[in-house]
């Protein structure tokens, strides 16, 4: 709906609702009169009953929740008052414009008439309660914060991409002195790769080779565990035998390009260095490192 037609339906609203009151206006003043209101009381009385249903209906479109629903009975309950007010001035023709300070009875039948009156005279008195609670709940209400769809929640942003080890070609190529180059040292995530299909697959060796028909989160726990440790020790003896064969070229490889070849810090580079080198002096064998394609 365009701006236009909204205000005149607004617009016309208004309009009848003004009139509404000004019928409803007459049957409440004269009741008020009747129940001992001074002039100005009885004026002011169909302000009280049909003003506080005004404002309940704004508190409904504002609150939510348990709010909401008081408000709505205030509403349901002032709105059957007044209906019933306007009833009873329609059945007593002694209440059409009864002279100010006459009492007059709203019902032959003594018990309608007390609950009548006792209708009446407490509508003012609610109508400063319920309004005063009304007011507060809309001055503290704070709306829910609209949540994003999680599909639509940095959906121009690009993904995070995982870290992956620069091969040892890209760092520096290891070669003989008679310029033959060494194989490029597979990466982390293909040594990864090659560990779980054959974990998967033809390895009678390999940690997932028992299976259990539903197996505990536990023990699926114990097995993951046991994959990543077999992987990262895999990953130790492929890091030593490339610097093993750098020094033997030659030309061995530094900490930190051991490192960032295999994805690993440089402090775990040095290890796996200084457990080649421990290797190297304590084998009784190979006293000394053999360069690659040279002679011994």
């Amino acid at each position: 709906m365009n701006r236009k037609a909204a205000s005149g339906l607004v617009l016309a609203l208004v309009v009848v609702v003004g009139m509404a009151f000004r019928v409803s206006w007459n049957a409440l003043r004269d009741v008020a009169r009747a129940i001992g209101a001074d002039e100005q009381a009885s004026l002011l009385y169909p302000f009280v009953v049909d003003g506080l249903m005004a404002l309940a209906l704004i508190a409904t479109l504002v609150l939510t929740g348990r709010d909401k629903t008081v408000a709505l009975w205030i509403l349901g309950g002032y709105t059957v008052a007044s209906l019933l007010l306007n009833y009873v001035h329609g059945l007593v023709p002694a209440l059409h414009a009864p002279e100010v300070g006459t009492l007059v009875r709203l019902a032959d039948w003594d018990p309608a008439h007390y609950a009548l009156v006792l209708i009446a005279t407490s509508l003012p008195v609610g109508a400063i309660f319920f309004g005063s609670d009304l007011v507060a709940k809309v001055l503290h209400h704070r709306p829910a914060p609209v949540s994003e769809p999680a599909y639509e929640r940095r959906a121009d942003s690009s993904a995070h991409l995982p870290h992956t080890p620069v091969p040892a070609a890209h760092v520096g190529a290891v070669g003989s002195p008679s310029g033959t180059e060494l194989p490029a040292v597979p990466t982390v995530s293909a040594l990864v790769g090659e560990g779980a299909d054959g974990v998967g697959g033809e390895d009678p060796h390999g940690p997932h080779t028992l299976r259990t028909p539903e197996p505990g989160a536990q023990e699926e726990d114990t097995r993951q565990a046991q994959f990543e440790e077999a992987e990262l020790e895999r990953t130790r003896q492929d890091a030593r035998r490339t610097y093993a064969e750098s020094a033997q070229a030659g030309r061995p490889l530094s900490a930190r390009a051991l490192g960032e070849a295999y994805g690993m810090s440089e402090s775990w580079a040095r290890k796996q260095i200084l457990a080649v080198r421990d290797t190297s002096d304590s084998d009784s064998h190979h006293p000394h490192l053999v360069a690659v394609g040279g002679e011994s």
